[in-house]
């Protein structure tokens, strides 16, 4: 899920200095204080997530911890592991069987420890290609991308995923991205190694980006425009639309205040899972994914996302590999319209939209099942098509 939406402009109304800078911090408040010891820094408390239903007490506790640190999102996540693979969603319960998976963490060029998936064919099964995946805004590649993954293995690819630094397993303040471009480079190198290996030589390499992993994948590509055989956007954050996009006035004051404060949570971001699932019963199960950066925005993570789709928008016509884009023509987090404003622009020769009626953003995890797996099969059917086996 991105930022489309909550960047939508609202006039701020920030007390800069509250009486709450007098009192101590509680992680678990459930609106953003600010606390400033001896007038040297400014810390942002985390927001409160509310409870769990069908989950113990237990459980709910360990949901709540503060998230801000990889170890304890890690935690997090191993306590809820059992509980999401249970969920009556056809990513779970008609997952196919017989993938072999890899988990393992890896220290990159920076020193952080990035956390990086694999899924692969039944044992025998020859591989015609290598997908890999950019997840979107404050999610992580372990929760629903877990059954997409599995589906698309069982069609005959190895499929990589990693969570970027300050998101989901790997290390860095959760929700954090003090740089777009690094990000795209943490990719980059991440995906080189793996791309590296013996058993994947001679093989297409395929770049699939959701959401903001989108907008990852398109700087991605624009940075090495020719190390892909093929690019899949589902629903991509490449452009923030006329009204969504803050005044300039407003977007000067975002970036001062970002200097100043680039980790403090300080933009309002709705619940957007009710925008984001047209099926109200998988909506409910996205407070499963419990290591979501679900709180307000941080600023230089909301500057630097507007950094990112105006640099996209000017090179949008240097898009050049073979492309699919795949977009709900009633999402309101990302505009389809966008998608097709991509699409027009893009130099590529080879390049398909595809819009389907009434979907919303998450057409992979929150549309009837039926769609589910007919979004999935249009993205197998499209590598099918630009591969072959050696």
């Amino acid at each position: 899920m991105d930022l489309s939406r909550a960047l939508r402009y609202q006039p701020l109304k920030l007390p800069l200095f509250p009486p709450q800078f007098q009192n101590p911090i509680n992680h678990l408040h459930p609106k953003p204080t600010f606390l400033v010891p001896r007038g040297t820094r400014l810390m942002v408390t985390a927001k409160k997530r509310p409870p769990i239903e069908g989950v113990s007490e237990e459980l709910n506790s360990i949901a709540n911890q503060n998230l801000d640190f990889a170890y304890t999102r890690r935690q997090v996540r191993s306590a809820f592991v059992e509980v999401q693979q249970q969920l009556d969603h056809c990513l779970f319960k008609l997952a196919p069987t017989g993938i072999r998976t890899e988990e393992w963490y890896e220290r990159n060029s920076r020193g952080l420890q990035i956390f990086c998936k694999s899924w692969m064919p039944k044992q025998g099964v020859p591989i015609k290609g290598v997908l890999f995946f950019c997840h979107g805004y404050g999610d992580t590649c372990v929760f629903f991308f877990e059954g997409i993954a599995r589906r698309i293995a069982a069609s005959g690819y190895a499929v990589y995923a990693m969570d970027y630094p300050g998101f989901g397993l790997s290390e860095g303040l959760h929700g954090y991205i003090p740089s777009f471009d690094q990000l795209a480079d943490d990719v980059i190198e991440q995906y080189t190694k793996i791309k590296g290996r013996p058993e994947l030589k001679g093989l297409p390499h395929f770049i699939l980006g959701q959401s903001m992993g989108g907008a990852v994948t398109l700087k991605v590509h624009l940075k090495e425009p020719y190390a892909w055989d093929g690019v899949v956007l589902v629903a991509p954050m490449c452009k923030i639309a006329e009204d969504v996009t803050p005044p300039a006035a407003a977007q000067k004051i975002l970036i001062l205040m970002s200097k100043v404060m680039p980790k403090a949570k300080l933009i309002p971001q709705k619940d957007l899972a009710e925008l984001a699932f047209r099926d109200p019963i998988k909506r409910k199960m996205a407070v499963y994914n419990v290591t979501c950066y679900n709180d307000h925005v941080r600023l230089k993570t909301a500057v630097e996302l507007l950094y990112a789709t105006k640099d996209i928008e000017m090179q949008v016509e240097k898009v050049s590999s073979p492309l699919l884009i795949l977009h709900g023509a009633a999402d309101k987090v990302t505009d389809p319209l966008v998608s097709q404003y991509l699409y027009e622009k893009a130099s590529s020769e080879d390049k398909t939209l595809k819009l389907y009626p009434e979907g919303y953003h998450c057409i992979l995890e929150g549309e009837p099942d039926d769609r589910i797996f007919s979004v999935l099969d249009d993205i197998i059917t499209w590598l099918d098509s630009r591969c072959s086996l050696t």
